[in-house]
């Protein structure tokens, strides 16, 4: 699955910045690397193909592209020394290294006049910590902390905007404590905020961009250090810093292999952070040169106070071995995949974490992969594992209609016939039926959702095809498939699933026996004339839900908050235009995708510009409230 890659981001936000150009020599140098070394991919994509453009890579900004020229594409810069992959770098970009504004936004002028410290416990300042206010990934909202009604969400207005600097593309889902506002940036600030004026507290620069959302705990043993915020970065680094002040209290590197990337949330437990393990390996197995594959997703525990590992379990258990050499005598390995983009869901009745996984990158696919898992807290032991889509194994070019572009390609005879790419991405979200029983939803980009039971070591409670309840089966293969993105969200009876299908839309299911208790097609946009992943339609972000209203984000820009009764509209705003914004950066909204809404005492926040590909970037965090 490649949503959470680099080249997702689309046309450079307009900061209205003049920068001046590289010098002749050092663009005379990077134009002849591009055209030997990138031109053959970049130059002859279209529409329908996973390898970005030329203008999508120009868009990203010189110092993301020399970051994954060192990561995701280290394979096509072998060779080449720094000053080399620079040129490469500003050439591609069109602007030199640090010509975007800084983004240590608490040196603006609307650095906070006071900050006073954190106060209460976990148990009672979070009012939205992380990927949802529960541990349980339901994404719902009780109107105690909401303090939002559904008669009061059509009144909602603007009350401010807040434009990250530097960012070209909006990852973030904010997290809200103590009426402070955690946020995020693809620039690589994380901030904190007030979540009532978005002033800033703090600003702390990571190592690289960073699209976890940033959770909060109370520490002990840490000398003048009362709550800290952790979150993990797209170089697989986890940081923990003072939640008060922004002061780095540690950092760790959870996993060694050079593709390997932090995008799903982390997740807190009895002073344990729970990290899920993602990677970018399938993306370089397009080089001929490549040594595909042998990264392996998988879980780490750390402990909060001084991020020491606790365990580590991978997805694949076995390790990848030599298999084959490629006709240019690159030497092939497997197994490998299984990423874990998602969120872990932590059942502490039963001392359970669940997790969804990626497609494998070799074939034969293990049965560990496209498939949920369970995994003891304590230890870190494998419980169990329900497969979901079998023979999922895919890398970059190698799709059934793809052309086949290297050695890498798993055997066509070993691919799913119908599905590939198609991870489980969303977060496992554990309910309790009206009889006592408890349910686990899990949904991923097939479309497909299972409510399986924990209890009976995954066995499965009801099934559910998004695709056939909204719209028939495709006939061609691959065409129906894009059925969820970032995952749902549900209340005591009822689960909304947004469809990140082209045509978008929203589906409500009974969380008793998985059927449509309705289902509302998306409003098409007036202008649908973009390519690329998502469509303007398509509404991939994580939904969100409280009393009586649910949130969805669209690729077009629109945020949507329909009735939980028949999936009406009940109020939108457009997001995709600029904005005056509290720091004075140029702000511009654009797609919304990824995470979703945030909703915390009578606000609701969301980031606008998740660019990808064709859809509109942007660098805007929004927030609302009632008048």
């Amino acid at each position: 699955m490649v949503r959470h890659e680099w080249w997702y981001v689309g046309a450079l936000l307009a900061l209205q910045i003049v920068v001046p150009r590289a010098g002749e020599a050092q663009t005379a140098t990077g134009q002849r690397l591009y055209e030997q070394r990138c031109s053959t991919c970049h130059e002859h994509t279209d529409s329908g193909s996973r390898i970005p453009s030329r203008r999508a890579i120009q868009e990203l900004g010189p110092e993301a592209i020399l970051s994954v020229l060192g990561g995701a594409m280290a394979a096509h810069a072998d060779g080449l020394n720094e000053n080399q992959k620079t040129a490469l770098a500003e050439f591609v970009a069109g602007r030199p290294m640090g010509s975007l504004a800084g983004g240590d936004a608490s040196a603006t002028a609307n650095a906070c006049a006071s900050a006073e410290p954190i106060k209460g416990s976990t148990a009672q300042f979070a009012r939205w910590n992380g990927w949802s206010p529960d541990q349980t990934n339901s994404r719902f909202q009780p109107l105690a902390a909401a303090g939002l009604t559904a008669q009061q969400v059509p009144r909602l207005k603007l009350k401010w905007a807040f434009g990250f600097p530097g960012a070209t593309s909006v990852w973030t889902q904010p997290t809200v404590v103590d009426g402070r506002l955690f946020a995020s940036s693809n620039a690589g600030f994380v901030y904190s905020l007030s979540a009532k004026t978005g002033c800033v507290h703090w600003a702390y620069k990571a190592e690289t961009g960073v699209r976890t959302p940033v959770v909060v705990q109370a520490v002990s043993g840490v000398p003048n250090v009362r709550f800290g915020a952790f979150f993990g970065d797209m170089h697989g680094n986890v940081y923990g810093v003072d939640a008060d002040t922004g002061k780095l209290l540690w950092r760790r590197r959870v996993e060694e292999h050079p593709l390997a990337r932090i995008t799903g949330g982390i997740q807190l437990w009895n002073g344990r952070l729970l990290v899920p393990v993602a990677s970018f390996e399938e993306t370089s197995a397009n080089s001929e040169s490549y040594q595909c594959c042998t990264f392996r997703g998988s879980i780490v525990a750390l402990e909060a106070k001084s991020g020491e590992p606790i365990w580590k379990t991978y997805t694949i258990s076995q390790e990848p071995q030599p298999t084959k050499k490629s006709a240019a005598g690159v030497q092939l390995y497997g197994p490998a995949g299984g990423a874990v983009w998602n969120t872990p869901t932590i059942d502490p009745q039963r001392g359970e974490l669940y997790i969804g996984t990626g497609n494998a990158y070799t074939a034969p696919a293990p049965v560990t992969t496209g498939a949920v898992m369970a995994i003891d807290l304590e230890t870190g032991r494998i419980l169990w594992s329900h497969q979901v889509v079998a023979n999922d194994a895919w890398v970059i070019g190698c799709g059934r209609f793809d052309r086949q572009r290297t050695d890498h390609c798993p055997d066509r005879d070993l691919q799913n016939e119908f599905y590939f790419d198609v991870d489980m991405a969303a977060s496992p979200i554990l309910r309790r039926l009206a009889d006592g029983r408890r349910v686990l939803i899990t949904a991923g980009e097939a479309g497909l959702v299972n409510a399986l039971d924990p209890a009976l070591k995954g066995e499965v409670v009801w099934k559910a095809d998004l695709g056939e309840i909204v719209i028939p089966k495709a006939v061609t293969a691959g065409e129906s498939q894009r059925g969820i993105g970032f995952g749902g969200a549900a209340d005591d009876r009822t689960v909304y699933f947004p469809l990140e299908r082209r045509e978008g839309g929203l589906v409500a299911l009974s969380l008793e026996n998985g059927k449509a208790v309705w289902a509302v097609p998306g409003e098409k946009p007036a202008d649908d004339t973009r390519g690329g992943q998502p469509a303007p339609g398509a509404q991939q972000s994580a939904a969100t839900t409280i009393d009586g209203v649910v949130f969805s984000g669209s690729g077009d820009g629109t945020l949507r908050a329909y009735s939980t009764t028949n999936g009406q509209v009940l109020w939108r705003f457009e997001t995709a235009r600029k904005f005056e914004t509290v720091n004075r950066v140029p702000g511009q909204g654009g797609a919304i995708g990824g995470p979703g809404v945030t909703v915390a005492d009578g606000m609701v926040f969301t980031g606008s510009g998740y660019g990808r590909l064709g859809a509109a970037p942007g660098n805007v965090l929004l927030a609302f409230g009632i008048e």
